[in-house]
Parts: structure tokens; C-alpha cells; sequence
């Protein structure tokens, strides 16, 4: 078991250093390898697991504590958590039948679904259009707040560009930070931001008008003039880190209504943009491209329902309208 787990780290990484792998997502695949083979037994032979241990494996993971939350009483691993080991493990066993190491796939027989824990936390989850407008609303506001204070330690600008960013277009939060200013471009007076996603791939998406103003009000004036090519930085001038996201997403929320708050995640942004764009109609596939997508069905993890969506739905039914009078 060990030695089949090392043997499969190895692959992947070696993919991370070609390119068909981030070095991010190889890194969550070796440390779930790992998880796998302490939960399983490091002497326990990987052609003798069956559906039924796998099974019991995916129930001890769900179960097992997670130390990156500090809720009271939040110990077991999130949906997503358990969606993800769950994927993780399964590319190595079908590495596994590939490669002959196993005779039969044992994820086939298993039958624990990834969402037994009920769902996403909260601030995982789609924003509501109310509160997404509110988010919205307030950072647009930061684009007028008077300056004060030393430049090199005014944020608005670049926490209201933030969430603009992450609200509009979804970006992996990885995605946001690695960003620079070079990454932004202008085609037929279009400003595009040309996103380096996982593995490799690069998707170039359009800016919505406000975003794009929002920018470039920023480049102009919030930004500075520092050697870093960085888009996003900190006040110190360094490239902004992934943990200092979630701090500005915060700190904007504080100028929302109470009744429009909501707390929220770069990840639960993402599932806002996703969830808002399809409920308004907008083309699946680009949906897919704006997202970063390999394939349409990923979207599923990413769209949430809308309470009254249905409602709304069936009452704009468009086989059931009225035809247009000729004119």
C-alpha cells in the first residue's frame, strides 16, 4: 500500500513539473494518497480493498476531524472536503488498474455519496442577488471614498477591485492573487484579463464595464508605483497572499446593510457568480469558460439553487408567452 502510494505521488508531481498539473493540485493529491494509506493501514494490500472498504474509508475520512476550522463543534470535513478526497482517490485507483497494480477498480462497488454531512457551510454558498448587490454596491462605494492618509497605505481601491474580481467573474482565489498587471489587455476596446488556471490552462474573459473602470482606477491610483508586477498587493508592496483575501472581503462587508449581510468566501463568491449567471439564462458553456471549466458538468458543484427561482421560472415559461403582434 505504502509503496504503491509513493509510487503514484511521484507521477503526479512529475506532472506538476510538465505542466499538466498545478503544483498546488499535486500537492493535495499526495497529502490525500497519504490520508488513504493511514486510514486503510499502511499493510494493507491495495488489490485486496474492496467496495466495502472503500466505503468505510470515505465514512472515516467525513468523520475525521478537520483542524482549519475553529467553529465550535464543526469537527467533522466539509462536503467539499469529502468531494474532493473522494476524486483524489479515485484517480489513483484508476492509475491503479492501469498500471496493473489492482485487477479490479473498488470505487466502482462503493457506495457513500460525498454530501452525507448535508451540504456546503454557509459561507461556502451562494450569495442571494440582495446580498450580492449589496457586496457589489459597497465596493463599488470605495471607489469614491476620500483619500487620506499615507498612499502606500490606502486599500480601498484594491479591496473594492477585490471583490468586484471575485463577485463578477469567479475567480479561484489562487487565480486572483497570481494575477498581474501585465495579465490585463485591451482588444477592440474590450479590456480582457487573460487567467492562468489549474494545469496549465489559460482562459482570457472579458470585464464587465464597471470592473474594467474599477481597474483602471486603480491601476491609476491605488496601486503605486512599484517594481513588483503583481496586480494586487499589499501595503507593504508585495504581492497579496491567499489567506489576506478573505480579510478583505470582510472588511467590505461592513459597509453593507445589516439586512443585505451575509458572511462569505472567495469559494462561496465563486459559487455566487456561477448560480447568478446561469438563474439569468446566460449560455451553460460560457458559463463553463468564464469559470475555468474542462467540462460542462463540473458546473454542478458550483450552481446553487435560488429560493424562488422555480416560481419565476414556470411564470416566464417561454413556450407558454404570447405571441408578439406583427408589426
Amino acid at each position: 500500500m505504502v509503496e504503491a502510494a509513493d509510487r503514484y505521488v511521484e507521477l503526479v508531481r512529475a506532472k506538476a513539473v510538465t505542466g499538466a498539473l498545478s503544483p498546488a493540485t499535486a500537492e493535495v493529491y499526495a497529502r490525500d494518497a497519504a490520508t488513504l494509506v493511514a486510514l486503510a493501514g499502511e499493510s494493507t494490500v491495495l488489490d485486496d480493498l474492496t467496495g466495502e472498504d472503500v466505503d468505510a474509508i470515505l465514512l472515516a475520512f467525513a468523520r475525521k476531524p478537520d483542524g482549519r476550522r475553529v467553529v465550535p463543534g464543526a469537527g467533522l470535513q466539509s462536503a467539499s472536503s469529502q468531494a474532493r478526497f473522494r476524486r483524489s482517490i479515485s484517480a489513483l485507483f484508476k492509475h491503479a488498474v492501469l498500471a496493473g497494480w489492482v485487477q479490479i477498480n473498488p470505487m466502482a462497488m462503493a457506495t457513500v455519496m460525498a454530501r452525507e454531512r448535508g451540504g456546503l457551510r454557509a459561507e461556502r454558498r451562494a450569495l442571494t442577488r440582495e446580498q450580492a448587490q449589496g457586496l457589489v454596491g459597497a465596493a463599488r462605494e470605495l471607489q469614491s471614498v476620500p483619500e487620506q492618509g499615507r498612499r502606500d497605505q490606502r486599500m480601498e481601491l484594491r479591496d473594492g477591485l477585490i471583490v468586484l474580481l471575485l463577485t463578477a467573474l469567479g475567480p479561484r482565489v489562487s487565480e486572483l492573487v497570481r494575477a498581474n498587471v501585465e495579465d490585463f489587455f485591451t482588444n477592440d476596446g474590450v479590456r480582457y484579463w487573460r487567467i492562468f488556471g489549474k494545469g496549465g490552462r489559460t482562459r482570457d474573459v472579458p470585464l464587465p464595464a464597471d470592473v474594467a473602470v474599477a481597474l483602471e482606477v486603480y491601476l491609476e491610483r491605488g496601486r503605486g508605483e512599484v517594481a513588483d508586477k503583481a496586480l494586487l498587493l499589499s501595503w507593504r508592496g508585495r504581492r497579496l497572499a491567499r489567506g489576506d483575501v478573505q480579510a478583505v472581503i470582510e472588511r467590505v462587508q461592513r459597509r453593507v446593510a445589516p439586512e443585505q449581510r451575509r458572511s462569505v468566501t472567495p469559494h462561496g463568491l465563486r459559487h455566487t457568480t456561477a448560480t447568478h449567471l446561469l438563474a439569468d439564462a446566460v449560455d451553460m458553456d460560457a458559463v463553463r469558460r468564464v469559470l475555468g471549466h474542462s467540462d460542462l458538468s463540473t458546473l454542478g458543484r458550483y450552481r446553487d439553487e435560488l429560493p424562488g427561482e422555480l416560481e419565476v421560472a414556470m411564470r416566464a415559461h417561454p413556450l407558454l408567452r404570447a405571441p408578439k403582434p406583427e408589426a
